[in-house]
Formats: C-alpha cells, sequence, structure tokens
C-alpha cells in the first residue's frame, strides 16, 4: 500500500482531504504544525481528528512564525477582521506558511520514501491566499522533484490539492460522504480554547455558509 503524508491543521478541509486519501488506499502519516497561532485549538482538534482516522503516525513539528509577526494569526496586536470578506490578500495571511509546511511535508515524506504529499488548499472558496492557488500547487511540485533524492531514481513526487477546485458546499458533501466528523474540527481564526467559534471572522463565515449551501446541519461550536 502507498504511504502518503497529508497536512492537517484540524480544520475542515484538512479533515477532508485526510479522508479522501484515506479513500484511496493510502497508508496516511499526518503532519500539523504549531506555528504560533493565534487558535491554539486546531491543533488539539488536529489530534483528535488523526486519533479519529487512525492514521499510521502523526507528528506536531513547532516553527515559530509569530517571530516574524505580519499576519492577524500570529501577531495578537492585529485584529482578527470580523467585517466581512474583502477583495484583495487579508491581513490574516501568513506569510510563506503553506511553504514552510510543504518543505517540512517534503523532508518526511523522503524519509517514509513516500512519492505522495497532500494538502487541502482551495482556490473557490478562499481568502484570497496567493499560496491556496492551483498554479502555486503545480510550481511547488516542480521544484520539489528538483530537490530530492529519490527522483534520482526514476521516482516523481506528487503534491495532491484534491479541494483545489470545489466550493465548500463541495468539501462538506464530500466530507459527509466519507463520514468525516465536522464537529471536532475547527476552522475559527480566533477560536476559544475550547474550540468555540467566533461566527464573525472570514473563516466562521465561509464555513457557515459552505453547510448551508450544502444543506448540511452546522455542528460547529459558537460561542
Amino acid at each position: 500500500m502507498a504511504i502518503a503524508v497529508v497536512l492537517l491543521s484540524g480544520g475542515l478541509d484538512s479533515a477532508t482531504t485526510l479522508a479522501i486519501a484515506r479513500d484511496r488506499g493510502y497508508e496516511c502519516y499526518v503532519l500539523s504544525v504549531d506555528y504560533g497561532q493565534r487558535n491554539r485549538s486546531e491543533l488539539i482538534a488536529a489530534v483528535e481528528v488523526a486519533q479519529s482516522a487512525g492514521v499510521c503516525g502523526h507528528q506536531v513539528i513547532n516553527v515559530d512564525l509569530s517571530v516574524f509577526g505580519g499576519s492577524a494569526l500570529t501577531d495578537r496586536s492585529i485584529d482578527v477582521p470580523t467585517e466581512g470578506i474583502k477583495p484583495g490578500i487579508p491581513i490574516t495571511y501568513v506569510p510563506a506558511r503553506n511553504t514552510i509546511m510543504l518543505s517540512l511535508a517534503l523532508s518526511w515524506a523522503e524519509v517514509l520514501e513516500s512519492n505522495d504529499i497532500f494538502i487541502g488548499v482551495n482556490a473557490v472558496d478562499y481568502s484570497g491566499y496567493p499560496d491556496c492557488r492551483a498554479e502555486y500547487v503545480v510550481a511547488f511540485e516542480k521544484m520539489a522533484n528538483l530537490a530530492i533524492k529519490t527522483t534520482n531514481s526514476g521516482n516523481k513526487l506528487n503534491i495532491h490539492a484534491p479541494l483545489i477546485n470545489m466550493s465548500k458546499a463541495e468539501i462538506i458533501q464530500k466530507g459527509v460522504n466519507l463520514r468525516v466528523d465536522y464537529s471536532v474540527t475547527v476552522s475559527c481564526y480566533q477560536a476559544s480554547e475550547s474550540g468555540l467559534a467566533c461566527g464573525v471572522c472570514d473563516s466562521c463565515r465561509l464555513r457557515r455558509a459552505g453547510f448551508e449551501a450544502a444543506n448540511v446541519s452546522d455542528p460547529t461550536r459558537y460561542k
């Protein structure tokens, strides 16, 4: 059975991505990154999601991006916007976050002799992040295959982004079909320590609208 490294934040999208990887027959090794995010409860959610999925291994790596700041998700002096989604790249964008996470996943994939990495980025119902676009994923995959030793033996590393062209409603419907328990996931940018969502940040708005569009009861625990 093929091995895959799956990036898992503890949110709705990454939990669905993990379920898709398992449904495709991969033995899944899950990687979560503690990057100094203000929402600590998502890391707790990631542990619960990984355990319920029965993954082969789960690593939580600390890379503290809060030392740089520049994002409302890592700098507590910057307020998380709650006035609704606006055009452009929002202040919740964390510079180079997906590049760092994919690089860590790439390192583990080499050790595991895995040719497959899964990431739950989405270019349809997203908040304007440049590292959630299909062209970014393609470019990283090309770079990765120039950087690793396994390509010298004829193998190719594949970066899978199964949600890239799906709406939030389609993602939720897919997850429901794969029996994802969304009640344990945390997507809110400023969730409480116990995982209660604020209901007004961009991520909460997208999540709530997704459940409504999918005609699925929203199991999110709000403040």
